[in-house]
């Protein structure tokens, strides 16, 4: 595994992403990995996650979020106010499958510039084994599978994201965190 340093890493770290491998990279609440959706199995192997538990789609901007799921008046509400930022929002999807999709766009500069490199959505979740703590830093990314860690130091919120359905008349909330929508 290659440790990216933040000033020469971005480049390197979305080309490894569009080659179809798994980069880790910080996010504004703990280091999150990253693959284009082809390439999802090796995110679910490197963090040995259940396949019944869906990935959540991040990008660097809402348009290209906008062509993955359908957004209504309140789910654009929210983004407006906590976007970019520690909100993931469960949306239905536009094809169907799947029928529903957290996105979110993280508020950290370097994973801004990561995802702008990239140019496309990835398929996102927190870089450690499914069940054990988030990882902080770059060093604590010891995950077989991961191509690069792009190191941005210690993520500063230090909890996942807030994760709220919008697929029901009444939202939801799925997974407390640091928003409170």
């Amino acid at each position: 595994m290659d440790l990216l340093s933040a000033e020469e890493g971005v480049a390197r770290a979305a080309e490894l992403v569009r080659a179809g491998e798994v980069v880790a990279f910080p996010t504004d609440t703990v280091y999150g990995l990253a693959a284009v959706p082809e390439a999802a199995e090796k995110v679910y192997a490197a963090k040995r996650r259940p396949a019944d538990k869906q990935l959540i789609a991040m990008a660097a901007s809402v348009e290209p979020v906008a062509e993955l799921v359908e957004i209504d008046e309140r789910a654009r509400e929210l983004m407006e106010r906590w976007w970019p930022g520690a909100l993931t929002l469960v949306l239905r999807t536009h094809s169907g499958a799947p029928p529903t999709l957290g996105v979110r766009i993280p508020d950290h500069p370097l994973a801004l510039a990561f995802l702008r490199a990239v140019g496309r959505p990835v398929l996102t979740t927190s870089a450690n084994l499914s069940g054990s703590p988030p990882a902080m830093t770059a060093q604590e990314v010891a995950l077989e599978g991961v191509a690069a860690v792009l190191d941005g130091g210690r993520a500063p919120g230090g909890r996942p994201s807030t994760v709220l359905d919008l697929t029901t008349e009444e939202p939801r909330v799925v997974r407390a965190g640091p928003v409170y929508p």
